[in-house]
């Protein structure tokens, strides 16, 4: 059994962000940080845009940031949420700049501010448009230079140790004790035992297969929590990013970032015509759930699989400065951005819900904590203003390490059982892992898209019985696989999801039902 004072799942900036603070503040202190792929794959590296910061107070305000959060939020924000992160933002930037984050200037000197849908005024701190890739470059750099930090790459966190594991019936006071965590590379299961534990694990954008997020988004830490018993909510507010690159052979879709069209891109359909100002009045700087929205609504009408979005009247020298990996990439795909319109269309990118926490970042079960994607703050309500993302993760990974630098509970002495697989066997027909895979995200895909309906959310639900049964029946006779383990997390995310959107009786933000109109 390995024994720590912090158990960290996920590494992208919430989880590296708690960990180089508490490390760096309690020397004395240990964290262990466990990712199941690369140590620098996470949603994280590929968020283009940047970090929303109120810094330019002549033109902008805390004030302006505060409404178009709550505008883009639909009402469903907690507005005291909401200003503590606006407000935490410029402290937590510097902190991330002493870490030797780099972000772009302009000739004067001053911050490049970025303007994106839904904002009122320029604010996105950015590097070039692969924000989150220096920020975690500049964070695991960090890390690595803290000696009370141990990172393992090519781990995967199967299970959260609570009361159930300890044979414990009370189902009113659970705790956490840490995790099971399945060494990918050699096959053996540790028992990680930890004081406190945070899930830092990112989003869950495969459910839908066709999404902006890197293959581990599999929903692993939400649905971890969801069988221990935390409390999940909002699963039913998926946000679409509007301009996906399309991908005629689907799987991933690299992000066009909504940048672009903050640097003045237009969206078009097949015969060349604009159609964002017949539905807002921001035509394409309306909030992501519009524009998506709208797009679904041409995509429907013609029958076409994807619109375009248009960069061929915009400063070129410019565009290649700011964009220089959207340019190249469309370069690949044999896209001359110069006189090209860019195939795009709305892929899974983001997850306003998730697991419950407090200001501090607590759950319903004690001494386990979220932040990042993983987690509901009340920060985006139903649908996230642009950009809010990285900031959110800094100001809670911050909040939780100042909440366990004050109360932070003395090594608990429990015996807990390692991982106990007897009576299993390594699976042989691995196809059943694929199909089901597969079949699950074509559900996810037609019937609980971007528009809903309640006769489509009820067939999901029927169709999810079957293939949860068939996925918990092979769960309990082989042994742990990644593949078949992020399967049943998926599972369980998609149940949390369709659920949830029977229940919402209102069409907000990222969210539509055509049957509550």
């Amino acid at each position: 059994m390995v024994e720590k004072n912090f158990l960290v799942i996920g590494s992208g900036v919430a989880g590296l962000t708690f960990a180089v603070k508490m490390a760096e503040k309690h020397p004395d202190r240990n964290v262990i940080i466990v990712t199941k792929g690369d140590e620098d794959e996470s949603n994280t590296k590929y968020a283009q845009g940047g970090i929303a910061v109120v810094l330019d107070m002549e033109e902008d305000s805390f004030q302006k940031h505060i409404q178009d959060t709550l505008i883009a939020g639909d009402g469903l924000c907690d507005r005291e949420v909401v200003e503590m992160v606006v407000k935490e933002g410029p402290q937590r930037l510097k902190e991330l700049i002493a870490w030797e984050a780099n972000f772009d200037l302009n000739s004067e000197g001053d911050f490049d501010l970025g303007k994106e849908g839904g904002h009122s005024e320029y604010r996105v701190v950015h590097h070039k448009d692969v924000t989150g890739y220096e920020v975690e470059r500049a964070l695991l750099q960090r890390v690595h230079q803290l000696p009370n930090i141990e990172l393992l790459s090519h781990h995967f966190a199967i299970d959260l140790i609570t009361d159930h594991h300890l044979n414990s019936k009370n189902d009113n006071d659970i705790s956490c004790y840490g995790a099971y965590v399945l060494n990918q590379k050699n096959g053996e299961i540790l028992t990680i035992k930890a004081d406190n534990t945070l899930l830092a694990s990112g989003g869950i954008g495969r459910v839908y297969g066709h999404t902006t997020n890197p293959i581990i988004a599999t929903g692993d830490g939400i649905a971890m929590a969801y069988r221990a018993k935390a409390k999940i909510k909002d699963m039913e507010f998926i946000q679409f990013h509007p301009t996906a690159l399309y991908n005629p052979e689907g799987g991933s879709y690299f992000l066009i970032s909504e940048a672009v069209r903050g640097f003045g891109a237009y969206l078009r359909n097949k015969s060349g015509y604009r159609f964002m100002p017949d539905y807002d009045d921001r035509a394409e700087l309306a909030s992501r759930d519009i524009v998506s929205q709208s797009i679904d609504n041409e995509l429907k009408k013609s029958g076409d699989s994807h619109v375009f979005l248009d960069c061929t009247h915009l400063d070129m020298v410019a565009f290649k400065k700011h964009f220089p990996n959207i340019y190249d990439k469309c370069k690949e795909y044999h896209i001359d951005v110069e006189k090209d319109w860019i195939p795009v269309v709305p892929a899974s990118h983001y997850l306003c819900g998730g697991i419950v926490v407090d200001k501090q970042g607590k759950t319903s079960i004690s001494n386990l904590y979220a932040c990042g994607e993983c987690s509901k703050t009340g920060l985006h309500g139903a649908n996230r203003l642009a950009s809010n993302s990285l900031l959110e993760a800094l100001v809670y990974a911050h909040n939780i390490f100042k909440a366990l630098s004050v109360d932070s509970q003395e090594s608990r002495q429990l015996s807990i059982p390692d991982w106990n697989d007897e009576g299993t066997s390594i699976p042989k027909e691995h196809i059943l892992i694929q199909h089901n895979l597969k079949e699950l995200q074509a559900l996810m895909r037609d019937y609980v898209g971007i528009v809903r309906s309640n006769k489509r959310l009820h067939k999901a639900i029927t169709r999810l019985d079957l293939i949860y049964n068939e996925v918990e029946e092979f769960y309990k006779e082989s042994k742990i696989t990644t593949t078949l383990c992020e399967l049943r997390n998926m599972v369980n995310v998609a149940h949390l999801i369709i659920s949830q959107s029977l229940e919402q009786k209102e069409n907000r933000g990222g969210y539509f039902n055509s049957d509550n109109i």
